[in-house]
């Protein structure tokens, strides 16, 4: 029942893409934005980061953004550093980080199934992202980053997967994080009609990194829809740029907490408070601490490490999202002890991806910050378990790795 379709992307040509290829735009903020781009003319960040062409000041939310990236991306395309396949088809996506090898299908896929959750979501929007992100793909006409989408693995799909891989890739590069990046095209009809008609018997696509680009680009969708007297359904507008993965090729990381303050506590108090609810040792070897299973916990405070697991009966463990380590940390320590409120509000929180390791957690505990928690990373299993429940995990939940680069292909809306 997942409706996907193949599309004549805009791509870098071959000798530009390690020009072209940059970070996604979410995980650099504007100023390592800044620092990337110098001698880097036709870097993506141009186009999915555009205040980088812009004085320090811009508000990011100004008009002057959008109708940058628009320039940058309209300069890729005049000046033939990007080209647009003649004829629909479907990309593979192959990215190898040390032992994590994963290969994606990549597809335009259905708002139409956004609408009807058979592409299922696990996250909250945040508002003001997702407008952003809106007017983002309305100035451009254009997805200029992908959906990361999985499906629960089947033989027949990655058979055509492997099959295809045999043929030489577009693409084959190395990023400086060490990161493989291989690309191939599949235009050959059968196959494109062979993938689709698969994906067909697919009940169900579930989004794991991209909500507010999913979402911003079902909206956009939408509003061309809606002004388009002579619609068909078979517009470009009508899907958005995915990579979709097998479910069992994926691999999370932690995604750890740091908090400024301690409420008003001293750390002798803060001890005794967290044991109400938290078995607490000192961890006593050297290296820091990243718990070994679900429900366990590190904790850096004062210069020393701290192994924490929850006392049975302080959650309930049949809970898809309560019994989360993300939910069992923020109900019984950061919300009711260091009065934690929103996380995705509250300044005194931050949240610290795996790939930067915990040594950074000590390193800003060490330079002022209050205390630092290292989590066990979610599963794909418990995301898809809370994405068919209908429900929706607590923010900042997964640290999906390695990430896909922004500027190796583009969906233009038209």
């Amino acid at each position: 029942m997942a409706k996907i379709k193949a599309f004549k992307g805009l791509r870098p040509k071959p000798d530009r893409i390690k020009d072209v290829a940059s970070p996604p735009y979410d995980v650099l903020n504007s100023d390592e934005a800044r620092e990337q781009v110098k001698n880097r003319p036709f870097s993506f960040l141009h186009v999915v980061k555009p205040e980088v062409d812009l004085p320090t000041n811009i508000d990011l939310y100004d008009e002057k953004v959008y109708q940058m990236g628009k320039k940058n991306l309209d300069k890729l395309i005049d000046e033939e550093i990007m080209i647009q396949d003649e004829q629909p088809c479907f990309y593979l996506y192959r990215l190898v980080m040390g032992n994590v090898d994963q290969i994606g299908i990549v597809a335009g896929v259905s708002i139409e199934d956004y609408e009807k959750n058979i592409i299922k979501k696990h996250e909250h929007t945040r508002a003001k992202k997702e407008a952003d992100r809106i007017k983002h793909v309305e100035t451009l006409n254009a997805n200029t980053g992908p959906v990361f989408l999985t499906y629960r693995a089947r033989v027949d799909i990655n058979e055509i997967v492997n099959e295809q891989t045999k043929n030489p890739p577009l693409y084959n590069f190395e990023t400086d994080d060490g990161i493989k990046h291989i690309f191939w095209k599949i235009d050959d009809e059968t196959i494109i009609k062979t993938l689709t008609n698969t994906f067909a018997n697919i009940d169900h696509l579930y989004v794991a990194d991209g909500h507010h680009r999913s979402a911003s680009g079902t909206q956009v969708g939408i509003k061309k829809r809606q002004n388009n007297p002579n619609h068909t359904g078979k517009e470009e507008y009508n899907y958005f740029l995915s990579v979709i993965f097998p479910h069992d090729q994926l691999y999370i990381m932690d995604y750890n907490r740091i908090v400024k303050d301690l409420n008003g506590l001293s750390t002798k108090e803060f001890l005794l408070r967290i044991q109400d609810k938290f078995s607490v040792e000192p961890y006593s070897n050297a290296e820091p601490y990243h718990p070994e299973n679900l429900h366990y916990f590190g904790m850096y405070l004062d210069g020393t490490w701290y192994k924490l697991q929850p006392i049975p009966g302080t959650f309930p463990e049949n809970d898809p999202v309560l019994s989360l380590d993300v939910s069992i940390l923020m109900e019984n320590l950061l919300s009711p002890i260091l009065n934690i409120g929103d996380p995705r509000k509250d300044d005194r929180i931050d949240f610290v991806g795996g790939i930067r390791g915990l040594q950074e957690l000590a390193r800003r505990v060490d330079s002022g910050e209050a205390v630092a928690f290292s989590m066990y990373p979610t599963s794909i299993e418990q995301l898809m378990t809370i994405a068919d429940a209908g429900e929706v995990m607590p923010p900042k939940s997964t640290w999906f790795e390695p990430k896909l680069r922004s500027g190796v292909i583009v969906h233009l809306l038209d």
